[in-house]
Formats: C-alpha cells, structure tokens, sequence
C-alpha cells in the first residue's frame, strides 16, 4: 500500500499526464490495487519480462545516477528517515530536472567489431520538455515560473544538509542496533 500511495503522490507532482507505467513484477505493483487505478485512470499498465534487467535499463541507470549517488546503499527503515529522503527526493527532482543537463543517445552504427555512438547536445530535462511540440503551453508556463523561483546553490545547499542527516541518524541506528545485539549476546534477551 506505501507504494500505491507513493505512486499516486509522483503521480500528482508531474508536469503532465502519465500515458503509462511499466514496473517490474513485485508483488508491490502488481496487484489489483495497482490495476484498478490504472484502468480508472487510462494508464496503461505493462511490465518487465522476470529475470530481464535490461527491460528497464533506463530506470535503472537513473536509479544509480540520482539515487544511488545521492543516498547511497544504505538501508532507510525508520519514520524519520522516511521523512527526510521524501524532502530529499524534491530537492533532488528540481536540481536533477532543472538544472543537470543530460546527453541522449541519438544513433548507433556497428562497423565491425567496433560502435560508433552520436549523442545529441547535454540539456537538462527542463529544457527538452520546453523544446517537445507534445508539452502543453499551459504546462511549459507552469514549470517557467517554477524554474524561475528555484536556486541551484540553495537547492544544493538543501540536499547537502539532508544528506548528512540521514547519514547521521543511519550511523546512529546502526549503533543502537549494535549495542542491542551485544547486550542481548552478554545478557541474554530481555524476555527470555
């Protein structure tokens, strides 16, 4: 259910509408929760083949350059740090979007044993959605006067501070986790 809920709160911050959703084949979205809302909402609704990463090789390369980057590998369990990765996570949506410009493959040509690969100009994905004659005026207003409010050094300033919160209170969690397991080891369990 956190991910249905999640899902609908994405859903609601993009520019636009969301045409599809292609997941993998968790039981988290796949399911009729998941289902309904899709057919509700003309979403179209696939998913990867099992056991094939590269079905979603795009997500994942995004998942490793912004997310993996950012917050690393550690794992986030508590409210608080839910929390703080959710104020995150926006941060990072409006520097990552408006303000890193991203290369896309526009060709490639095998010779041989040797690919060739031409990439277009780096744009951020702002610019690419102000430059899609798919995008609707009112849509490329909105995000201009959303762009014009934002600060790339604040923006940057915001996600450093948040980034070293969750890592203190994950190394804090870490060692009252640690001390618990040598307590229960010296003493035995608290109940038992």
């Amino acid at each position: 259910m956190h991910v249905f809920k999640a899902l609908r709160a994405i859903i609601a911050r993009f520019p636009f509408i969301i045409l599809g959703i292609d997941s993998d084949n968790g039981s988290e979205f796949i399911n009729a929760i998941m289902l309904r809302y899709c057919e509700e909402n003309e979403i179209t609704f696939t998913r990867s083949r099992p056991y094939k990463k590269n079905d979603s090789c795009f997500v994942e390369q995004k998942n490793y350059s912004v997310v993996r980057r950012n917050v690393g590998y550690s794992r986030y369990d508590t409210e608080e740090e839910l929390c703080l990765l959710n104020e995150l996570y926006i941060y990072l949506d409006h520097y990552t979007n408006y303000f890193q410009p991203v290369v896309k493959l526009v060709s490639k040509t095998r010779t041989g044993s040797k690919v060739t690969k031409k990439y277009d100009r780096a744009k951020t994905p702002f610019r690419r959605v102000l430059e899609s004659k798919y995008i609707n005026d009112k849509i490329k207003v909105r995000l201009k006067v959303q762009y014009d409010s934002l600060n790339p050094v604040d923006l940057k300033k915001k996600i450093s501070r948040l980034q070293d919160k969750l890592l203190k209170l994950n190394v804090l969690k870490s060692k009252v986790r640690k001390d618990a397991v040598i307590y229960e080891e010296a003493y035995g369990y608290i109940n038992g």
